[in-house]
């Protein structure tokens, strides 16, 4: 997909979790926009490509309060993040634990609000009018088997993106969620291949497909720019119209 109509020349962008799917694509699509990339994962594999490609790589267990917090302190400030980060753990409603939905919980709230946090310090501090993207999920918009602690954590993040708009407008920081749908990373691709569990999938989608990486990471590139300078506090749907349904 080309992304020649956004230019990030001299803006340092965090992604976390882009060791893979959404994250890896953001990465590469920033970096193609001619972006300062610090790229947050867990792959050292991966983190090792993309520190070829010329990224700033960060190998850190992103549910670590620690570990994540000493990684913080040490960034220059950045003109925008990209909270992609995020785990899965599928039980029912009445089989769910609470050592999986603190797991998930864990990785898709809480630190996606420390790196935000940080993050905004840094703008304000410096005066910067920046934008930050917080990677949510359709799941946050409707009910979904199986999903209970997943759910209830996307709904979370689109919950702390209104609260982050709030407090952070008034220094020109923007925040918005984008919500995808089945997005076809390798993972979600062996996923989905069984077809008594994807076709009714796809038959819920108006555009009766799902969802490439690079049309997740188009939009989000979108909100990062300045073409989005008047878009704050959004979900943004990007799910073919299931949410429409």
């Amino acid at each position: 997909m080309n992304t020649a109509r956004f230019d990030f020349t001299g803006q340092r962008v965090l992604v976390t979790g882009a060791s893979s799917g959404i994250g890896w694509e953001v990465t590469q699509q920033l970096l193609n926009s001619g972006a300062e990339v610090y790229a947050m994962g867990r792959d050292a594999c991966a983190l090792q490509k993309l520190e070829a490609q010329g990224c700033r790589v960060l190998r850190v267990n992103i549910a670590d309060q620690a570990q994540l917090k000493g990684l913080l302190a040490d960034l220059p400030m950045m003109h925008g993040l990209v909270n992609c980060a995020g785990i899965s753990i599928l039980e029912s409603a009445t089989d769910v634990s609470a050592d999986a939905f603190d797991q998930v919980m864990a990785v898709n709230v809480r630190a996606s609000a420390m790196v935000a946090a940080s993050v905004a310090k840094a703008m304000i501090k410096d005066g910067v009018k920046g934008s930050i993207v917080n990677v949510s999920s359709q799941a946050s918009l409707v009910a979904l088997d199986d999903h209970l602690s997943y759910c209830a954590s996307k709904g979370a993040m689109d919950a702390m993106t209104r609260v982050q708009c709030g407090e952070w407008g008034k220094f020109g920081i923007r925040v918005n969620s984008v919500n995808p749908t089945v997005t076809l990373t390798p993972m979600a691709q062996m996923a989905w291949s069984e077809p008594s569990k994807r076709d009714p999938a796809l038959a819920a989608i108006p555009l009766g497909r799902f969802a490439e990486t690079a049309e997740v990471a188009a939009p989000i590139l979108f909100l990062l720019s300045d073409a989005a300078s008047m878009i704050s506090g959004v979900a943004l749907p990007i799910d073919g119209g299931y949410t429409a349904r």
